[in-house]
Parts: structure tokens; C-alpha cells; sequence
């Protein structure tokens, strides 16, 4: 069983960066993008009350979690979603995730 994977994040500026992300963690797209310091807000620590962990998945989301009722309604309050529009912080990184591509949201 994988113990970690590599995702690609793209930041603000374009900048495109790999992370290796443990799996033993239990941790979020959130988690990991704040342990890199990418610029990512996530103002409520996670906890579903802010969407300014907004991003867009660029690859297949097949492997994604559905969103929830909450993170729907707080995506609907956004100018800036598309359908690929996620909060990073209702994401929990799995082994199917490896290779997924996102981009921090302009909010």
C-alpha cells in the first residue's frame, strides 16, 4: 500500500509545485498546501465556514469525494467557481489521489 503520493498544486502566480504527501496523516488538500506554505487563506482552519481554501481540480475527479450540502452552498456564495471548484479542506488525501492537479483559486 502506497504511503505517500505526489500532487501538483499551481499557485496565484502560475507557479506550478510537487508535493509529496504523507498518507499515515489523515490530512486534507488544506493541510498539505498550509505545510508546504503555498498561499492558501483557509481562514477557518478547515472547518467548512470560509471557502477561502477555494480551488479548481485541473485532472480527473473521479477519485474525489461528492461535495457536501455545506461546501456547495459556500461555493454558490463565490463569483469565481467553475465546475470544477472544490474547498481544499473537505478533501482527505487517499492513495487514489496520486498525480491529481489543482489550482489555488483567485478569490
Amino acid at each position: 500500500m502506497k504511503e505517500e503520493i505526489t500532487i501538483r498544486v499551481k499557485d496565484q502566480d502560475g507557479n506550478i509545485h510537487e508535493l509529496i504527501c504523507p498518507l499515515e496523516m489523515g490530512l486534507s488538500l488544506k493541510d498539505i498546501c498550509k505545510a508546504y506554505e503555498l498561499p492558501m487563506e483557509a481562514m477557518c482552519g478547515g472547518m467548512a465556514m470560509c471557502a477561502t481554501c477555494h480551488c479548481y481540480i485541473l485532472n480527473e475527479t473521479s477519485v474525489l469525494p461528492e461535495k457536501g450540502d455545506i461546501e456547495e452552498a459556500l461555493l454558490s456564495e463565490l463569483f469565481t467557481t467553475l465546475p470544477s471548484s472544490r474547498l481544499a479542506c473537505q478533501i482527505h488525501l487517499t492513495a487514489a489521489m496520486d498525480g491529481l492537479s489543482i489550482e489555488i483559486a483567485h478569490d
